[in-house]
């Protein structure tokens, strides 16, 4: 095999699966919410599994505040939902120290980042010193105000969303923002009949009032800790970076995936295999989460390149990087 995978693949040997996780449970749950979306639900779990955040862009009314607020609730967990303005300051979002009168100190008060699970809702209309405000949250789990650092909750979520349509008065993330997030995923429109089903269910009552915690917290988190453990053979993670490698030298690319979206590919696809009950990595995972993990992580040369323009490009490296073979 040469450097960049090409070549005859190489073999692997399987074994047998691991005991299935709690993950139907949670995804049933946000099921009876959010109908028609099975692949997208699936998506979000792996990436809150894999601790990571996901970047929502569509069209309002879609339902990806109660895609948000469903997982929250499934898992037992708080949520807080930030609205984004350009007037919003970065202490919005943090908190801020505040003096406490009856004793004359000042005393840390948590912002709404303080949660498991933060909606920030038309995040590309906050300013960018309010949106590097997330970074810290974001990649070390923790808030550092006048020189003090607070830990954030486990499991953190950031569902972040933007309209790509209403473009006026909002500012473009930088790719510093964007590589923050493990996944970019669009929801879309649900199908005719999950339209109809959801018109008529919420004629009397709100799914989400029904949705009650499937897991506890410790047990949802010693099933991130079970994803994180899921075994990965050198091939298959050498496999993962030369993904990763070959979109950087796509002739259309001017910045291809970093090594922060290689490990974020490795991290989901491990936590997808959990779902599906294994603990050892496939190559079938590493691929089935590069079109989610990679495409928003890369600049293109055209300035008017979209998102599918981008997808096009890791469709491209998956079609010509040899994957390891199982049997």
């Amino acid at each position: 095999m040469t450097a960049e995978g090409r070549g005859e693949p190489q073999v692997l040997e399987q074994v047998p699966p691991a005991t299935a996780t709690a993950g139907d449970r949670i995804e049933r749950a946000v099921q009876s919410v959010i109908a028609g979306k099975a692949e997208e639900i699936r998506t979000v779990l792996t990436v809150l599994l894999a601790e990571g955040h996901v970047l929502l862009e569509d069209v309002p009314g879609v339902g990806k505040t109660q895609l948000a607020r469903a997982f929250a609730a499934a898992i037992g967990g708080t949520v807080r939902r930030i609205q984004c303005t350009p007037d919003l300051l970065p202490s919005d979002i943090t908190g801020m120290s505040v003096l406490d009168r009856a004793t004359g100190e000042l005393r840390f008060q948590p912002g709404p980042v303080f949660a498991n699970i933060v909606i920030a809702d038309e995040i590309n209309r906050a300013s960018p010193k309010t949106q590097a405000a997330l970074l810290e949250c974001m990649a070390e789990g923790q808030v550092t105000v006048d020189g003090v650092t607070h830990l954030l909750p486990s499991p953190f979520l950031v569902v972040a969303t933007q309209n790509p349509i209403d473009m006026e008065g909002t500012y473009a993330l930088p790719e510093a923002q964007r590589d923050r997030f493990m996944v970019r995923l669009e929801l879309g429109y649900p199908d005719e009949a999950a339209e109809l089903a959801m018109v008529q269910a919420r004629e009397t009552v709100q799914p989400l009032d029904a949705v009650h915690p499937v897991t506890t917290e410790a047990q949802f988190r010693a099933e991130i800790d079970a994803a994180h453990a899921v075994r990965a053979h050198e091939l298959v993670e050498r496999y993962a970076v030369r993904l990763a490698r070959a979109t950087r030298q796509h002739a259309d690319v001017r910045l291809g995936a970093s090594p922060r979206a290689t490990l974020q590919l490795v991290r989901a696809a491990k936590a997808r295999a959990h779902l599906l009950g294994r603990d050892w990595l496939s190559p079938d995972d590493v691929k089935a989460l590069a079109q989610h993990v990679l495409p928003h992580h890369l600049v293109l040369h055209d300035p008017r390149a979209r998102h599918d323009d981008a997808r096009a490009v890791v469709a491209q490296a998956i079609a010509g990087t040899v994957a390891p073979v199982m049997r």
